[in-house]
């Protein structure tokens, strides 16, 4: 028998949904067409300047052109630990901080250091696309727990236990959500966690959205709001959301020493240590001021006010408040099985595909996230757009017949 030429473990791994309708939207308006695109998670501000800034005098510094510890540069690990501390109200070491490339990086080195071949993780689902496919190369078993929009698209303690086995490892925290926008509340937080902190599991929290919240919903770090987690909690974070630094890849990783000390060991044949002049310009961002990020945010909020509410007009869509990140999470299961001119969509990845066909409008299925009937809009993006791409969904979806 002949060998693949691909191994198993990567064969099998699915391309990023968000990554491949951000790319057939790009290629379709390089080819002519007004697309407007819901797809991709990404703000559509500059840098804030005083982060550049720093970046451009790290260029002058010859030391930055030289390799540096695989684990982050010794300043930007303490002023990490140091904004966990003020953000998150957990205090940590510098010593328990890994700098990656980028906050996906972080979520693979999490996954690839506590799980074990067999290994089942509990899945919140709806869930970032990337979650499965890293636990599977983990060796582990992506175990989905779905919360639908009647649960807020919040999992519970029960849930949780109907879905846990001996074989489970960990869990994976997401809050504020990608794709959903749901936030946990304090006490939905600590419930969550104290749970996990009863079951012996790991806890790998993403609060890479933390500083994206709206109405007056706090974010609540779990590591905090639960100290009996102790050595089994993983805080995964990074720089590009809250700073608009998505193309700067650096985020982090926070955890007890020895899961710290291997994941470093993982990263140093990996990749070695981030990119030095990024890591300068990530210095800036977190020991900086929020004021850029807080600016950012309000407009995030008035563009989902927007957004909701043009959702919601549409007969056939249901879309809950988010009140967090900048994702709407749209149920659109009322509109499937109806007929748009020739075409009858039975799946939120058939809409998507028409939506995208004749509305010009680029948004991500329910499928890339769990399960089918809903859509992914994210509103990170300009304000005319939005009201086109807006205009546009509610003209041809609103046309079902």
């Amino acid at each position: 028998m002949t060998a693949s030429r691909i191994s198993r473990r990567v064969g099998a791994i699915a391309e990023s949904a968000t990554l491949a309708v951000d790319a057939k939207a790009k290629a379709l308006k390089a080819a002519g067409r007004p697309v407007i695109g819901f797809g991709a998670g990404e703000p559509d501000f500059p840098t804030p300047q005083y982060i550049v800034d720093a970046a451009a005098a790290a260029l002058q510094d010859p030391a930055n052109f030289r390799y540096t510890p695989a684990a982050g540069l010794p300043e930007l690990r303490k002023a990490v630990a140091e904004q966990t501390a003020r953000d998150d109200g957990y205090a940590v070491e510098p010593s328990q901080v890994l700098i990656t490339n980028g906050g996906k990086q972080a979520v693979f080195q999490a996954f690839a250091t506590v799980v074990d071949e067999g290994d089942d993780v509990l899945l919140p689902a709806p869930y970032w696309t990337t979650y499965p496919e890293a636990i599977k190369l983990a060796g582990g078993n992506p175990v989905e727990v779905f919360a639908g929009p009647e649960l807020g698209y919040k999992v519970t303690p029960e849930l949780l236990e109907a879905a846990w086995t001996e074989r489970t490892k960990a869990l994976l925290f997401c809050s504020p959500s990608n794709p959903t926008g749901a936030v946990y509340s304090p006490e939905e937080t600590a419930a969550v966690g104290r749970w996990a902190a009863e079951k012996g599991i790991f806890v790998l929290t993403d609060e890479i959205y933390q500083h994206l919240t709206y109405d007056g919903v706090p974010f609540t770090s779990i590591a905090a709001a639960v100290p009996e987690l102790g050595d089994r909690v993983v805080i995964l974070n990074g720089v590009a959301k809250t700073y608009a630094m998505t193309g700067w890849r650096v985020g982090w990783m926070i955890g007890a020493p020895d899961v710290i000390k291997a994941a470093t060991n993982l990263q140093s044949h990996l990749t070695s240590n981030v990119n030095n002049v990024a890591q300068r310009a990530a210095l800036a961002a977190v020991s900086g001021p929020l004021d850029e990020a807080h600016r950012m945010r309000e407009a995030f909020d008035r563009r989902r006010k927007v957004m909701v509410e043009a959702l919601n007009a549409i007969e056939g869509v249901e879309c809950p408040v988010p009140t967090g990140a900048f994702y709407a999470y749209a149920d659109v299961r009322g509109l499937l099985g109806k007929r748009f001119g020739d075409a009858v969509p039975r799946t939120s990845a058939e809409l998507a595909e028409l939506v995208l066909e004749k509305a010009e409008v680029a948004v991500v299925p329910g499928e890339a996230f769990g399960p089918s009937g809903f859509l992914r809009l994210s509103y990170a993006l300009g304000d005319d757009d939005l009201a086109e791409g807006l205009r546009r969904l509610q003209d041809f979806l609103g046309g079902a017949a």
